[in-house]
């Protein structure tokens, strides 16, 4: 829903374009950079200005947060830039917000030329440094997170630097050589190889990437990408959330979303020179086998038994054409390295990737008592077919059939759900709560607007639970929010949720190159920008942005010690809060609170739970320090390492498996195909060994028999 004072912004967007259209007739801004990337920066401008929710002011304390977001954009590790430099870049900190209110445009200009010319320079320095052997017996350490660090003074520093780095590489990959040197020793056909051969080869090996990751790098970021990377600096100073996409981005993005294909289903991103996991397709091969997990960093792609290709350094495009193939069936091996250090060789057979396997799904935990188990990956809905999915619709038949097989309380598990339609979260709370509001939203200059539950009927009455994690943003809060301010159920998960509480739209940036009124083919196309227009509040009154959903009861979670939730941006909105909206809260014969203090205290007295907290501190700290360049020394903190992980792999293992299955009126559609009582197996085998799920069934153990004593009293 758009503010009816931003469709002045629209039309102001609109007649600016035509009057640059008509004045240069006959001139093709293709030709000339300079201008389109002018029109670009003012209309960004514009639309912050007069559209954003919540406006910075574009002035010089401005200007010089975007000179330094867009420097640490270009050089995050600072081993390109030269501490010059970025002296030199300090007269444009005062200048940026001129350029985007109609002064000359000078500042991207600048720094790009400087930033691709030292780039060039960079990438001259890896062949020398690689072409001598390393000395791993000297006591050196390399500091990888370099983001409080300074830029190096001199190109002899920088040298340095880069020396660093590329002896680290040398030396895992040494290290993995070393390793199955011992392992294969004695094997039959084993060639024994000397340490100073695989030292060079492991330097070899590095010399490759290191090709490929400047080649890549040389090739991609010329000004048109450095440009976008400029804007972006500017739109995400104003929040996170908006973003600005260049016509081909949003291309790319649109034809990837198109028809089916033969892969693992596993979404790519790149991340300084390297390809990760950016999110796994519920029911794909990767999803799955279970071994793959987003943050992934993929090194090596191997067609079945073939050799593998090092695919460090290569564009996300090249990389997802080697991963996806030709026909379904065949084989594909991923080595990859994890958040936490650690390599896995990964295989996965490619299927037909298909995006259906999203909506909802239940099965039936027994344990003490029966209980309902309900995911939903997305709050979805088909805007194009009015008969189409709808994911409260789809919660309702699950309800049902759970209902059929007299489940004694349900579980909804939202945990990894980035959110999705607002109108389908909350006709969803709606089937667990008399009629009231739900959410409130608020756009810029508007008053608060409540969304409501207008049904009375409720189709489920009994114990329920919902289950979050740190990835659960915007539509799996609001439902969050609501069933804990309404107290119709208990809130389980990490210390918090995501903390996303804004609403997003799409603007074109010269909307006459879109189809309407004032369309003209003969204007190219400026991109689009993801605007943030409005907030969400509950109806408590606070704000779900930022702080996001506290769970009532607190489940220790081993991302817990990486910062990528809202909070952790410096340039995310505030929290707030309005008035509190009028509502009743659900009448229970189950005491909530009682619940939640006899299972906090059960979690802060559980030995694992405490173990996992030790463990994710101790990952913490050692993510966070220099690492030795002494392959001694390296191999201890390595062995050290991997007995961490295991203790940790080992602590999420339950000590006996919850009983799973299917709920009867399922079970016709699932053995329809062979396909579907696979991809069925293993997410029944995935719930059954949950640790999460399996606190979660204590928690609703607790509330039934609550509500069965209270029956019989």
């Amino acid at each position: 829903m758009m503010s009816k004072k931003f469709i002045p912004v629209i039309l102001i967007l609109t007649a600016g374009s035509l009057f640059l259209a008509f004045q240069t007739q006959g001139k093709s801004d293709r030709d000339n950079p300079k201008s389109k990337y002018t029109k670009i920066i003012r209309h960004v401008g514009l639309l912050l200005e007069q559209g954003h929710y919540s406006p910075k002011a574009i002035d010089d304390q401005f200007s010089k947060l975007v000179l330094k977001k867009f420097i640490q954009e270009l050089d995050g590790d600072k081993n390109v830039f030269l501490q010059s430099d970025i002296e030199s870049f300090k007269k444009f900190e005062n200048k940026i917000d001129d350029e985007i209110h109609g002064a000359e445009l000078i500042s991207f200009f600048s720094i790009s030329d400087v930033y691709i010319n030292r780039l060039k320079e960079t990438a001259g320095l890896y062949t020398d440094i690689l072409s001598k052997p390393f000395d791993f017996l000297k006591a050196e350490e390399v500091m990888l997170d370099r983001e409080k660090l300074d830029n190096p003074k001199t190109e002899s520093e920088r040298k340095s630097i880069w020396r660093k780095r590329l002896k680290y590489l040398t030396l895992e990959r040494l290290n993995m050589m070393l390793d199955d040197r011992e392992k294969n020793t004695g094997k039959a056909d084993f060639k024994f190889k000397a340490d100073s051969t695989l030292e060079r080869e492991a330097r070899d090996a590095v010399r490759k990437q290191i090709d490929r990751y400047f080649a890549t790098k040389i090739t991609r970021e010329n000004n048109d990408e450095n440009f976008s990377t400029f804007i972006n600096a500017i739109t995400g100073n104003m929040d996170p959330h908006t973003n600005y996409f260049a016509p081909v981005d949003k291309r790319s993005f649109e034809e990837d979303l198109k028809g089916s294909f033969y892969g693992i289903g596993a979404q790519l991103k790149e991340d300084d020179g390297k390809i990760k996991i950016s999110a796994l397709i519920t029911g794909g091969p990767a999803w799955k086998g279970g071994e793959l997990k987003a943050e992934d960093e993929v090194i090596k792609v191997a067609q079945g038994k073939e050799e593998p290709v090092d695919v460090t350094g290569y564009s996300v495009t090249d990389a997802v054409k080697i991963i996806r193939g030709a026909k379904k069936g065949t084989e594909v091996r991923l080595t990859v390295r994890r958040l936490d250090g650690s390599v896995h060789v990964i295989p996965i057979i490619r299927d037909e990737i298909k995006l259906d396997d999203k909506f909802a799904k239940s099965a039936i935990i027994n344990s003490d008592h029966k209980v309902g188990y309900i995911y939903l990956p997305e709050f979805y809905v088909d805007f194009a077919n009015p008969n189409g999915a709808k994911c409260s619709d789809d919660i309702a038949k699950e309800i049902e059939k759970l209902k059929a097989e007299n489940v004694e309380g349900i579980i909804m598990d939202l945990r990894g759900n980035g959110g999705g339609s607002l109108p389908e979260v909350v006709k969803m709370v709606g089937l667990f709560i008399e009629d009231g509001p739900v959410c409130v939203v608020k756009g810029r200059e508007e008053k608060p607007y409540q969304w409501k539950d207008k049904d009375k009927s409720v189709l489920y009455t009994g114990p329920l639970t919902v289950l979050v994690d740190e990835f659960s943003a915007s539509a799996s809060e609001i439902f969050a929010a609501a069933i804990q301010d309404y107290k119709r159920g208990i809130v389980i998960g990490s210390t918090s949720t995501y903390g996303k509480g804004t609403v997003q739209r799409n603007i074109p940036l010269n909307p006459e190159s879109e189809n309407g009124l004032f369309s003209n083919k003969e204007v190219e196309d400026l991109g689009s920008v993801k605007l943030t227009l409005q907030k969400f509040y509950r109806i408590n009154g606070g704000a779900t942005q930022l702080k996001g959903v506290t769970p009532d009861i607190v489940i220790p979670d081993r991302m817990e010690y990486l910062k990528f939730r809202e909070k952790d941006n410096d340039a995310s909105l505030t929290w707030d809060e309005i008035g509190k909206s009028d509502y009743k809260t659900w009448t229970s014969t189950i005491s909530n609170d009682a619940v939640i203090k006899y299972s906090g205290q059960q979690i802060a007295n559980n030995t694992t739970f405490n173990k996992i907290k030790e463990s994710i501190s101790w990952l913490e700290k050692y993510n966070d320090k220099p690492y030795s360049l002494n392959l001694k020394q390296y191999k201890e903190e390595q062995k050290q390492f991997k007995v961490k992980l295991k203790e940790l792999d080992d602590l999420y293992k339950i000590n006996k498996e919850l009983s799973v299955k299917n709920i009867a009126a399922d079970t016709v559609d699932i053995n329809a195909a062979k396909e579907k009582i696979e991809k069925n197996t293993q997410w029944l085998k995935r719930v059954s060994k949950d640790i999460y799920i399996d606190e979660t069934v204590k928690v609703m153990n607790n509330m039934i028999t609550q509500s069965a004593t209270a029956k019989r009293d």
